[in-house]
């Protein structure tokens, strides 16, 4: 894999058949202001369409389709939105969290890269709102807010959604998030849209935080999928080659049969990985650029590389822990390790007490 040093960044548009290699100078991430925000759950993830392809355009006005009726998303399980009320806690100088800076991140990575995997396991283990676009969009049309009446509009005439109802759609809900750790699912997917969500966070003082690009060869993907298996009413995804179902063809919970996605095949992925490289890669080019442009240091840019996401789990931990320590293990995985040290404390003092009383049958 080559490297660029320093500040300097280089994105080329690899063969199909070629691993892409891409790495992004880092920094600090600054200050961002903290208010308010509404708490959010983690339950499915939609599935992105066909209809929803990433598209080259870089027009601020480019239109994306979206579909009402996704199937729910292979990967992982991220956002729907609750009822809760505005999240509480103190902030230090400069808006950051008393106890460490905000994290606002994005994740770039090919189609069954394991974004969804990789979010699903912050999300499970830390105390970090995970949204999806698709998810949003269906909600703002459920609760019949204003955009979502005009989203509605435009996808019942069979129409597109421009960049900046999308920017809606989202900045909608991340403007409640301001002092919340959050993860950003499928926007942006262009420069444009890029630009438009920049200028957006930049206004409101809470600039993205950390963008990670995952750097996993386009073989081992292909692999990955070609063995990928999906449970579609509650988005559980098994792989034949390292996650198998306990009975074959069937869900570990539900024993409901699996299904094949239908673009889980070899064609389908090789478009999907074309327009991959073609919108992708400018935008990663774009955000490299505009880092290396800001002396303030906002955002930090890394690449994550490996052929599972449990090679490339502990690096975005690593990353998380040390960059944003404000981020807090969720209750629950603290109870968990508190349990667990208990138990193994309560063996160690089991098996000091067995150590004395056969050291005092030896010696009688």
């Amino acid at each position: 894999m080559s490297s660029v040093p320093g500040p300097l960044f280089s994105l080329l548009r690899p063969t199909p058949s070629s691993a892409s290699s891409w790495l992004l100078a880092a920094a600090v991430p600054s200050s961002s202001r903290r208010a308010g925000a509404r708490s959010y759950r983690t339950h499915h993830r939609p599935n992105p369409s066909s209809s929803r392809g990433i598209s080259q355009s870089a027009a601020p006005r480019k239109a994306i389709p979206f579909s009402l009726n996704s199937a729910t998303r292979s990967e992982t399980a991220p956002a729907s939105v609750d009822a809760d009320v505005l999240g509480s806690g103190t902030t230090g100088l400069g808006g950051h969290h008393a106890d460490g800076k905000v994290l606002r991140m994005i994740m770039f990575g090919k189609p069954g890269a394991g974004k969804g995997t990789l979010s699903g396991r912050l999300v499970n283990k830390y105390d970090i709102v995970s949204m999806s676009t698709g998810d949003l969009l269906r909600q703002h049309i459920a609760e019949k807010t204003e955009v979502g009446l005009l989203a509605e509009s435009i996808v019942a005439s069979g129409g597109l959604l421009p960049d900046d109802v999308m920017l809606k759609v989202v900045t909608s809900k991340l403007d409640l998030l301001q002092n919340r750790h959050w993860i950003l699912d499928g926007f942006p997917r262009t420069v444009g849209q890029g630009k438009l969500l920049d200028a957006h966070l930049s206004a409101k003082g809470t600039p993205l935080s950390l963008i990670v690009n995952l750097d996993v060869p386009d073989d081992v993907i292909l692999s990955r999928i070609s063995d990928r298996w999906v449970h579609l009413p509650s988005g559980r995804v098994y792989n034949l080659s390292y996650n198998p179902p306990k009975v074959a063809g069937h869900d570990d919970e539900t024993g409901e049969p699996l299904t094949k996605r239908p673009d889980d095949n070899p064609e389908t992925f090789a478009r999907r990985l074309e327009q991959f490289y073609a919108s992708t890669s400018p935008l990663l080019a774009y955000y490299s650029a505009r880092q290396a442009a800001d002396s303030s240091g906002a955002t930090k840019l890394v690449t994550l590389s490996g052929t599972t996401s449990d090679e490339i789990w502990p690096q975005l931990e690593s990353v998380v822990r040390t960059h944003f320590p404000g981020v807090r293990e969720r209750a629950a995985v603290q109870r968990r390790n508190s349990l667990s040290e208990a138990v193994l404390a309560q063996r160690e003092r089991e098996r000091e007490v067995a150590e004395k009383g056969r050291a005092a049958v030896r010696g009688a």
